[in-house]
């Protein structure tokens, strides 16, 4: 285990170095990035306007849906925004049935969640599958840990936050579509991964079973919190959801590799997004400005990271998750360390929840006489 360990950071590192060498570069790759970064700052702005709480949500928000034609942009979405709204109005629809009860919510989280894992999987619109899924386990979780609030104000914010980032990345990407991007030679050209859903034409076992586990360790959610009252468990939520967003091809002999693989590049990527941010909030003294160049430099960073090789570019999305999560602060007047690191540590938490159950469903799946392909098929896009 250990052995693995180093082998995959040493990969990690030695393509990390490489990539930034290549980050002066102009072309198509630097023009996605600082798409990227004018997209997470008008996110921040139009939160801010329109009231919603979690800032840094809205900024990754505005960072995903970003492609490399308005088009795609707009239709990504779209798909977030359509699922998002599911999954805030089953939410409202269930709670008052799920939240008395311990035994009921980890049972509504775990169906909700096996559900929308499974289809965002292999489903035609896996996007909106997606944050059917995130969505839900988020409002649920986060009215779970304040009792005392309407649930309504978490699936609104909810809502709002994706609004704001679905607005200003098609902002962006509109404008950079139809003007820079028209002169370059391929201006079509996507560096991002496709979608991980495939169209479902029968009943996929070996995904269904995979998306069970992912739901059990959602499932244990709600114990967490009466056990131990970690905060944040809605980023553990989505951590587990994330990182069991693996291709149906990479499922085909075991899950144990392709989960590992995730949770390790998701394990340095946090990590090391959420240092940079941390310090860039400690050196700026909290000042807008300073804070501000400094999101735009790490968000094109991490941008540059995950459009590089395979073998890195997850731990760049996480990177990118990580810093934006501590270094936005949700009232820039009262920007402090203790909220973005609280989420981190929901983050971060998410994987220790996770891979005892991982192992348990590759030791169970051994015995029945399934073995774990020696070279699982490449992953995919993350959150």
């Amino acid at each position: 285990m250990l052995t693995f360990l180093f082998l995959h950071l040493a990969q990690i590192a030695s393509a990390f170095w490489t990539e930034l060498r290549t980050l002066p570069k102009p072309g198509p790759r630097m023009i996605d990035e600082i798409e990227c970064a004018l997209s997470v700052l008008l996110a921040i702005l139009i939160s801010h306007q329109i009231g919603a709480e979690n800032v840094g949500w809205a900024a990754f928000s505005g960072y995903m849906v970003m492609r490399s034609h308005v088009a795609e942009s707009f239709a990504r979405g779209v798909l977030r925004v359509i699922g998002t709204l599911i999954g805030a109005g089953g939410a409202l629809l269930l709670a008052p049935f799920l939240l008395p009860s311990t035994l009921l919510l980890s049972l509504g989280l775990m169906v909700w969640g096996g559900v929308t894992l499974y289809f965002a999987i292999v489903g035609k619109r896996a996007y909106a599958w997606l944050f059917t899924g995130l969505t839900f386990l988020m409002v649920l979780i986060e009215a779970m840990e304040h009792a005392n609030e309407p649930i309504r104000r978490f699936a609104t914010t909810r809502v709002l936050e994706v609004l704001a980032g679905t607005i200003a990345c098609v902002i962006v990407s509109a404008i950079s579509t139809w003007t820079i991007r028209r002169r370059l030679p391929n201006p079509d050209q996507n560096l991002r991964a496709k979608p991980v859903g495939l169209p479902a034409k029968q009943w996929q076992a070996t995904v269904a079973r995979h998306a069970l586990t992912g739901a059990i360790a959602l499932a244990l959610i709600p114990a967490v919190w009466l056990a131990f009252g970690i905060p944040e468990l809605s980023q553990s939520a989505i951590t587990i959801f994330a990182v069991m967003l693996v291709p149906a091809a990479a499922l085909a002999g075991g899950i144990l590799s392709p989960v590992s693989s995730r949770v390790m590049q998701r394990l340095v990527g946090c990590l090391v997004g959420g240092f940079l941010g941390g310090a860039i909030l400690l050196l700026s003294q909290h000042s807008p400005t300073a804070m501000t160049i400094g999101l735009v430099l790490g968000i094109i960073i991490g941008r540059h990271i995950e459009n590089g090789p395979a073998s890195m570019s997850y731990a760049g999305l996480q990177f990118v998750l990580a810093f934006v999560v501590v270094l936005v602060p949700d009232n820039y007047a009262n920007a402090a360390l203790q909220p973005g690191y609280e989420r981190l540590l929901g983050i971060l938490f998410g994987m220790v929840l996770l891979e005892p159950v991982v192992l348990a469903a590759h030791l169970i799946a051994r015995r029945g006489g399934r073995k774990e392909p020696r070279n699982p098929a490449p992953e995919g896009a993350g959150h």
